[in-house]
């Protein structure tokens, strides 16, 4: 099964919300990546978020400005999906 996102909420920590296409939410922990390798860029906290966003159906930064899903930095969705852990939309208030 093919798991796309549509929808990414950065968060606290190097946290990112990630809305699959089933209807599920889940967290990641980008933590383990930043720092390293080509994701080292996203250490810079505000690069982290305000450059995340959903490029090729996944969770990508535009690190580039350009949304060109070809000058990206993305994870594998399915990767995504088994390294995080399903949670409660934070959009939405629970009376």
């Amino acid at each position: 099964m093919m798991n796309t996102i549509i929808q990414v909420l950065p968060a606290d920590d190097y946290k990112v919300y990630l809305y699959f296409v089933n209807g599920e939410v889940r967290l990641f922990d980008a933590k383990e990546i930043v720092g390293k390798g080509v994701f080292r860029i996203l250490k810079d906290k505000i690069i982290f978020v305000e450059r995340c966003t959903v490029l090729n159906n996944t969770l990508a930064w535009d690190v580039k400005g350009n949304f060109d899903p070809y000058e990206c930095l993305d994870l594998d969705p399915e990767v995504l999906y088994e390294k995080s852990i399903k949670v409660d939309d934070p959009l939405i208030k629970y009376a």
